[in-house]
């Protein structure tokens, strides 16, 4: 009777393991939703104070957790067995050539390189399904603290600016690449004025603070100063838009960006004519704001200046020079006589005019590429951000070095700080909003799934932090804006 030869012993009792360890993996599969549903009724039958939504997402979650485990588990079994293969048939494959081709350590180091990709597999792997398993947590986090209340849809283009109104009523507006400037209601969404003053892009909008008045830049090279008087319609239930779907991120195409009604802004006031001009620039004029009192105003242009206007008499009252690139934004404090301009020559310089017979000039360095706004916060701090994918803090007396830094994964759009609790929204590039710190602790991301966030590039943010429902504005190039509700106690609590 022929007997087996040792080659063909081994290569049986690996087929006997893979047989046996087939059926193991199809058991365990077949039990799983036994086992998973078990802990669920053990838990729904117990006393909680949880609200049942609340109880419900948790043991998904941990359903999703044991599952994700599982089958890591699997996986590695399966990687286990694999190497041990390899291994036995790189040890009968030593014996049958018996040296002649591979010496000792040609075959341990063929062995050892065979296994080291094996063991990088599987850390990828455990890599890839921790990373979903922790997103999940982050997402349920967001979607608690961050909730969209209300879309502002009528814009035909872009949106480059959102700002909040100062005085009663507390109103939106938006600025548009669609040569307007529009009003909104925070509370039902309506569009209320439409000024369409402008014959070139409005890249800016802000409310004077104590009128009526709204100060828009355009890409027409001048900057208006016009009136407006508005009535809020009736709030009506806000609609539930915090429903979310299976996936945190999801690709969107330009098909399922908002489809404008054409009556949208047509229906409400039209505000043709402003009260006042400002020209002196010769190129775009990227952004304009109010000095405290509102007896002033700034603008900033690409022809790389930026003036200091009287608005009563829309004379010219300083010409500010010294950048070396087209300006992208400008921004004055609240309480004192401070301008601060950024540029794309990297740098952002602060303007002092408390002293009227001279104004002096202190230039931040710190950035790599365009700085593409700088606010003020509280006290002597200015936050900057840069297409340089960094956001910086900076103490007015000392221009050195950053005092943090916050350094992202995207370019960074114009930024603003909510003054009363310290809390910057960066808006991006890759259309996501992130909340950070002043000292660089990140608190939340806004959620983003195929029913809400934005679509394209976040172009600006705003807080309102006297508004009872939203109190953080946001709006992109996808035509819209948002309003969010941020749960700030619970967002600093998680901090």
């Amino acid at each position: 009777m022929p007997t087996e030869s040792g080659s063909c012993s081994t290569a049986r009792q690996a087929k006997q393991k893979r047989k046996s360890h087939s059926l193991s993996i199809r058991r365990t599969n077949s039990s799983e939703q036994d086992r998973t549903g078990l802990p669920r009724d053990m838990l729904e039958g117990q006393d909680s104070k949880l609200p049942s939504s609340v109880r419900s997402t948790l043991l998904e979650l941990f359903g999703q957790i044991e599952r994700e485990f599982e089958n890591l588990y699997i996986e590695n079994l399966e990687l286990r067995r694999e190497i041990e293969t390899l291994n036995e048939r790189l040890a009968v494959e030593g014996q049958a050539v018996d040296g002649a081709e591979l010496s000792k350590g040609q075959l341990k180091t063929k062995a050892s390189h065979s296994t080291s990709q094996l063991s990088q597999k599987l850390k990828t792997t455990y890599k890839a399904s921790t990373s979903k398993i922790v997103s999940s947590f982050k997402t349920t986090t967001s979607r608690a603290v961050c909730q969209l209340v209300k879309e502002y849809i009528g814009h035909r283009d872009g949106i480059w600016d959102v700002s909040v109104a100062r005085t009663q009523p507390v109103v939106l507006g938006t600025a548009s690449a669609d040569h307007t400037a529009l009003l909104w209601s925070i509370e039902t969404g309506r569009c209320l004025v439409k000024y369409s003053g402008h014959v070139g892009s409005v890249n800016s909008i802000k409310f004077h603070p104590s009128e009526q008045l709204a100060l828009t830049a355009s890409g027409d090279q001048t900057a208006h100063i016009w009136s407006y008087a508005v009535q809020l319609p009736t709030p009506q239930p806000v609609a539930d838009t915090t429903q979310v779907c299976g996936e945190d991120e999801v690709e969107c195409s330009d098909k399922d960006e908002p489809d404008v009604d054409a009556d949208v802004s047509s229906d409400c006031p039209t505000i043709r004519v402003p009260l006042t001009s400002l020209k002196s620039h010769q190129g775009v004029v990227i952004a304009a704001d109010w000095l405290v009192g509102g007896k002033q105003a700034v603008t900033a242009s690409w022809d790389r200046t930026a003036n200091l206007f009287d608005v009563e008499t829309a004379e010219l009252v300083h010409a500010l020079t010294g950048h070396d690139q087209e300006l992208t934004h400008c921004c004055t404090h609240p309480t004192q006589r401070l301008v601060v301009t950024s540029s794309r020559d990297t740098t952002f310089r602060l303007w002092d005019f408390r002293d009227p017979s001279i104004h002096s000039v202190n230039v931040f360095q710190g950035h790599t590429d365009t700085v593409t706004s700088a606010v003020f916060t509280v006290g002597d701090n200015v936050v900057s951000g840069s297409d340089d994918r960094t956001v910086k803090v900076w103490d007015l007396r000392n221009m050195r070095s950053p005092i943090a830094t916050i350094r992202t994964d995207s370019a960074i759009n114009r930024i603003n700080v909510c003054v009363g609790q310290k809390i910057i929204a960066l808006p991006h590039d890759n259309r996501q909003v992130r909340l950070f710190d002043l000292s660089g602790v990140r608190l939340a991301r806004l959620p983003r799934s195929s029913r809400q966030g934005h679509r394209r590039m976040v172009c600006c943010s705003a807080w309102s932090e006297d508004h009872p429902t939203c109190n953080l504005f946001t709006c992109g190039f996808d035509r819209q804006a948002m309003g969010w509700n941020i749960n700030i106690p619970a967002l600093l609590q998680e901090k």
